[in-house]
């Protein structure tokens, strides 16, 4: 397909995989940590540098239009969520961060199959693919780092218990954050929930922008802030007028100094649900974390129990489930059932043990117990360029897979089995 676009061949692949968050749902941007696990779908992207300077992009999904614009000159529209906006990020962030003012031209054809708006960080791996081609063409190199820890930026490996086993399932529903407000209004109420707090206890309001500045100001535990916000908010939906009186302010200047231009036509705020459900998950991670360092015998019950809690507070707290998912949480509790594999007397999930290359039957789903995934996630989904090396097809990828890791892919059941060693 690179051929055919061209009229030449690629000199090089760049890959970045998707990602699901383990726990730790809608809290970064709060400031607080995340527990992140790479998946095996990916972003691909073949290049071939020109000596143009001119950035050419295809998509091997039609869906997704060609596009042309020159390097010296990158315009990023940030009305409209087009695809190649994402890769255009990427390529800015690098050229900005060099002071580059004349970055040579490439032609890259991006394939993936990290599903769109289905909670795997599509959009991040494009991004992240993006940049990582830019840095290759121009020869240079940038730092690494996992997005796990804020204010300062840390990474900390967590080693999960041995012999569990992840399974994430598909819940076949979409949701497209660039077309909705929803993501952005949750993003506002923790905002103005951190500002009534800090109001509430004489901060310097105006200042604060997140949940986590309150807990910091104060010098007090997340298990202390879930207090103070049972104590000063109150469950039923502010008005903006309320949000007004509370921090002595006008409805213009709210809406012209706080609020954000497509969250200024809301009538109410769930300031009180969206601050328990970030002070109660960011209690929950660093809980997870401990669990996983002293590797109790129950380890694998107590950490299916926190993402139970998880689950509940996304579905009744942050509301950003839907029934399909919850459906599918309930279908993994039915059956409460937690085997153990004979052969290596370790506890892992499922309604029986299964050889490792034998695929699960859809009722195998029901088996999963306390440790069950209960994030959007994806299906697999044939690769469709024929110009790619034999190793990134996804045939040959699948069968070194199955020989030197312990993850499975199952297509028709849209699941993904992750063994923990």
């Amino acid at each position: 397909m690179f051929k055919s676009k061209f009229g030449s061949f690629p000199k090089f692949y760049v890959r970045a995989p998707g990602r699901v968050n383990i726990i730790g749902e809608h809290i970064d941007y709060c400031g607080y940590s995340v527990l992140p696990m790479a998946v095996e779908q990916d972003m691909l992207i073949a290049v071939e540098p020109v000596k143009t300077y001119t950035l050419h992009l295809a998509n091997t999904n039609p869906l997704y239009p060609d596009f042309s614009t020159s390097t010296t000159d990158v315009q990023i529209d940030k009305s409209k969520p087009l695809w190649h906006n994402y890769f255009l990020c990427g390529f800015k962030g690098v050229q900005e961060h060099f002071g580059l003012s004349n970055p040579t031209g490439m032609n890259c054809l991006v394939d993936g199959n990290v599903p769109p708006s289905s909670g795997l960080s599509s959009s991040s791996a494009l991004v992240c693919c993006a940049g990582l081609v830019t840095l290759t063409v121009l020869g240079m190199k940038l730092s690494k780092a996992k997005l796990i820890e804020f204010n300062p930026l840390r990474a900390t490996d967590v080693k999960l218990p041995s012999g569990a086993v992840f399974v994430i399932a598909n819940s076949c529903v979409e949701m497209n954050k660039a077309a909705t407000s929803h993501f952005n209004i949750r993003v506002m109420e923790c905002r103005l929930a951190a500002k009534l707090l800090a109001k509430h206890k004489s901060l310097p309001w105006d200042k604060v922008l997140r949940l986590e500045e309150v807990q910091a100001q104060l010098g007090i535990s997340l298990e202390e802030m879930l207090l103070v916000t049972d104590a000063t908010l109150h469950p039923e939906p502010y008005s903006p007028e309320e949000i007004c009186r509370c921090l002595g302010i006008s409805l213009e200047e709210l809406r012209t100094q706080i609020l954000s231009p497509n969250t200024r036509d809301v009538t109410v705020f769930k300031l009180y649900q969206r601050a328990k459900h970030v002070y109660s998950e960011a209690a929950r991670v660093l809980q997870f974390r401990k669990v996983c360092e002293d590797s109790p015998e129950d380890a694998v019950a107590q950490l299916g129990e926190l993402m139970n809690q998880s689950h509940r507070s996304c579905r009744d707290l942050y509301e950003c489930s839907c029934p399909e998912l919850d459906q599918l949480v309930d279908t993994c509790r039915a059956v409460k059932i937690l085997s153990q594999d004979m052969s290596c007397r370790q506890k892992r999930m499922g309604s029986r043990t299964r050889p490792p290359h034998e695929a699960p039957t859809p009722t195998g789903l029901s088996g999963m117990t306390s440790l069950e995934i209960t994030r959007w996630a994806s299906s697999t989904s044939s690769r469709s360029c024929s110009s790619l090396p034999a190793r990134y097809t996804r045939q040959s990828r699948e069968s070194a897979q199955e020989q030197t890791t312990p993850i499975k892919l199952f297509s028709e059941l849209s699941t993904v089995q992750i063994k923990c060693e």
